[in-house]
This record gives C-alpha cells, sequence and structure tokens, in this order.
C-alpha cells in the first residue's frame, strides 16, 4: 500500500496524459536568394521551415527516459539541373526514386532518429514526481551549390540554363520512451519547398539567374489526424549520405558522378 503515492507506480505515460498547449509550423514568407559571386557555383538560399511547441508530459517513472522531439523524413525529391540541350544533373534518392521506401530519415545523420539533438528534443529522466513542461523547436532550409558548367566536363564554360527542385517533408513531433522504445507521435506536419531558377549562362556572372514560377511557398500543413512513421524515417542512412548526383545526357548512358556516402 505504501506506493501508492510513487512515481515508479502510477500509470504509464499515454498520449491521453501529454498535453500540448501550442504547436506552429511555417515558412519564411520571402523568396528564394540567389548568389552569383562565384565563377564555378551558383549558390541559392531557401526561406527557412520553422517548427515548434510546447506541453507538458507527466511524471516519469524511475529507471524510465523519454525525449520529445521532432522526427524528420523526406517522401519526394526531384531535383534537376539542366545544362543546354546536353542534358541535366540530377540530385536522387534512389530508393525513394524506385518506390523501394516511402520516406527517408531527415536526421543530422549523428541523432538518429531525432531531426537534432539541440532545441529539436528534451530529454527528461525518472524518477520526476510532478508535471515537466518541454519546449522543442527546429528549422530547416536549401542552400546548396550547383555548378555552371556541366560536372562530368573539364570545361569551365557556363552552359546551366534551369534549376528546378521540388521536395516533400514530413515532420512528426514525438515521445519516446527510451527504454522500452514505445513511440507516442504526437503531431505531423507535411510540407513542401520548390525552386524553380532560370539561367542565361550568356550573361556576365551577377546577371544570369532569376526566379521564375511561384516565388513564395505553400505554407506548411498541422495534420489533425497522426500519421505514422515509416521504419526507413527512423535509422541510417539519412538523405544526405543516400542522395547520388547522377549525370543524365540528352544522348549516351546515364553517369554516377558523386556514390552515396
Amino acid at each position: 500500500m505504501g506506493c501508492l503515492q510513487s512515481v515508479a507506480c502510477k500509470a504509464r505515460v499515454r498520449r491521453d496524459n501529454i498535453v500540448l498547449s501550442d504547436v506552429s509550423a511555417t515558412i519564411e514568407p520571402g523568396a528564394t536568394a540567389i548568389e552569383e559571386s562565384s565563377p564555378v557555383v551558383l549558390r541559392y538560399r531557401t526561406p527557412y521551415f520553422r517548427a515548434a511547441a510546447r506541453g507538458t508530459m507527466p511524471p516519469i517513472p524511475r529507471r524510465h527516459t523519454w525525449v520529445v522531439g521532432w522526427v524528420q523524413a523526406c517522401n519526394h525529391m526531384e531535383f534537376y539541373n539542366t545544362y543546354s540541350d546536353l542534358g541535366m544533373s540530377s540530385w536522387e534518392l534512389p530508393d525513394l526514386r524506385e518506390g523501394r521506401v516511402k520516406a527517408i530519415s531527415d536526421s543530422d545523420g549523428v541523432s538518429y532518429p531525432w531531426y537534432g539533438n539541440t532545441t529539436e528534443t528534451v530529454t527528461l529522466v525518472g524518477p520526476i514526481n510532478k508535471v515537466s513542461r518541454f519546449s522543442v523547436s527546429m528549422n530547416d532550409n536549401f542552400y546548396p551549390s550547383v555548378t555552371w558548367a556541366v560536372p562530368v566536363s573539364d570545361s569551365n564554360v557556363p552552359l546551366l540554363t534551369r534549376i528546378k527542385r521540388d521536395q516533400s517533408f514530413t515532420t512528426w513531433l514525438v515521445a519516446m520512451n527510451m527504454t522500452t522504445k514505445e513511440k507516442i507521435i504526437l503531431q505531423t506536419i507535411k510540407w513542401r519547398m520548390r525552386v524553380d531558377i532560370e539561367v542565361d549562362p550568356l550573361q556576365l556572372l551577377g546577371q544570369r539567374a532569376r526566379l521564375v514560377g511561384r516565388t513564395h511557398q505553400e505554407q506548411p500543413r498541422i495534420l489533425s489526424r497522426m500519421e505514422p512513421i515509416p521504419p526507413n524515417a527512423l535509422v541510417k542512412p539519412n538523405a544526405n549520405d543516400a542522395q547520388v548526383l547522377m549525370w543524365r545526357p540528352k544522348r549516351g548512358q546515364p553517369l554516377i558522378v558523386i556514390p552515396p556516402k
């Protein structure tokens, strides 16, 4: 009878006793910024996707550790760089492209399954006898480099004419018992980032590229239902390690320019 008041004897953590007081998800309103300072590469920087959540966790029993944080996966990726009428380079996720998996982890590559391990997660180590407040946040954007010249050529003549990118992500707010590996999905967010840049390689550096199509991103959707997390979203490899840079010429066979890590 003496253990009735002990945190070790309290009911386990459940979805209905984790309280979310606030969840937000936005993409900054600005347009993608194009940088033409390098004679070797064009760079572009997209607006940031940002997500944040606050809430409370119930008491945590002894010998149990819970982590609340963000898990993110890439569901779709098209990333094509066209070089005149010669062909295109393409960043690809082969397993996703071929339909072998539904999603690939977008972890930082260290903190699996979490997106990161600074503001992105909070760790609660039992025993904790009272309700605990938590606050987690994350952000993501694109800031790549694209060569002006054909990536499989020894020439440095600028021939880049178009950059098109369309990527979709699912981001989950998750509470995970690190002792038992139980996962409780608290929120599911869907978001998408698109980039369309037209390039005239005959112009002077600094005057070649411009945004075309829609210049502002769709805002993320916070779903009213909890979408399950595909197994691949929780384990290695992450998208950065799994991606391959291909050269797909108009004539001839495709070439692997950069293999997966």
